[in-house]
């Protein structure tokens, strides 16, 4: 490639990569959700150890684009994994359709994971340990454990595995905490990770339910591979789980009370969806399922940590 043509093609590079993550990673979404979620998780983590004011704003600058370059990279990882079956069976995805490549994807991911690795290794190193743990999990998901054909027809097995890495990145986030003070974990952490562990669970089932028209060959679906009657039950069901350790979690930085209240008025809500699939399966009720998916974790982040930690900073002044 001559001198001249390189700024072209980076532009157009740019154009591409910005096209894709309009379809695949909609900044606009998942910016202001992931850092809803690192607040949260250093919030509850000062609550739960009583401490006052908020961590650095550097800090969580930091952390909360770190937490964005981690859900990038599964992404980018996703499309690496599943890119024989997409070829095959959703030529329309940006990958198989030719926009971007997954060598183009490696090149961006690997630019954001850098940059991520080299902040918290100059400034924040201890946080170091959660960062690598999420790289090291993240690099068995790809490879499938090594048992990709077992997994591919043990849907269960492929759900608990891969959805493990959720309170992985929340223990970076709530680190940006107690790990950057040097204390010990803070009470009701093992609850919290719970919480974001049911909620992986819930989004990922929750964004592949169909009704049988919408089930397509060759791509997975819980409903497909657990029937329509305990796809939407299974849902249901960790929706309870992740309300009551919600609850749970919540007892630790003093808002039990008010926790149960919204939670389960809000729970009753997103469960209304399930319950309607459950008798009636249609392509409306699994996009409403999915939505519930996506709102329920954020009603639960900003519970348990954002949602005291602005009423309890409100009420000292």
């Amino acid at each position: 490639m001559s001198e001249s043509s390189r700024p072209a093609a980076t532009a157009a590079l740019a154009r591409r990569l910005l096209a894709y993550q309009a379809e695949r990673f909609p900044l606009a979404g998942f910016v202001p959700l992931i850092s809803s979620f690192a607040f949260s998780s250093a919030a509850f983590s000062r609550l739960a150890r009583g401490e006052p004011g908020f961590i650095d704003l550097r800090l969580f600058a930091v952390g909360a684009f770190t937490a964005l370059v981690f859900f990038f990279m599964l992404r980018v990882l996703d499309e690496h994994k599943d890119a024989d079956l997409d070829r095959r069976y959703r030529p329309e995805l940006p990958v198989p359709r030719g926009l971007v490549t997954l060598a183009e994807l490696r090149w961006a991911g690997g630019a954001a994971l850098a940059a991520a690795l080299v902040l918290n290794a100059v400034f924040f190193p201890v946080l170091m340990l959660p960062f690598l743990a999420v790289a090291a999990w993240a690099t068995l998901m790809t490879k499938e454990f090594f048992v990709r054909d077992w997994l591919r027809v043990h849907i269960t097995a492929y759900l608990l595995t891969h959805m493990a890495i959720m309170p992985i990145i929340d223990a970076y986030t709530t680190g940006l905490d107690w790990l950057i003070a040097g204390a010990a974990p803070p009470h009701g952490l093992l609850l919290f990770l719970a919480v974001t562990f049911a909620n992986g669970i819930l989004i990922e089932v929750g964004r592949k339910l169909r009704d049988p028209a919408g089930e397509r060959e060759g791509v997975d679906s819980y409903t497909g591979a657990w029937g329509l009657r305990v796809a939407p039950a299974v849902w249901i069901a960790t929706l309870v789980a992740s309300a009551v350790l919600a609850c749970l979690a919540a007892r630790h930085t003093g808002t039990a009370v008010a926790a149960t209240v919204v939670l389960g008025v809000l729970g009753l809500g997103c469960a209304i969806p399930a319950v309607r699939f459950l008798r009636a399966p249609s392509a409306a009720g699994a996009a409403a399922i999915e939505r519930a998916s996506q709102l329920w974790p954020l009603a639960t982040y900003l519970m348990l940590g954002a949602g005291p930690f602005v009423i309890r900073a409100l009420s000292s002044r």
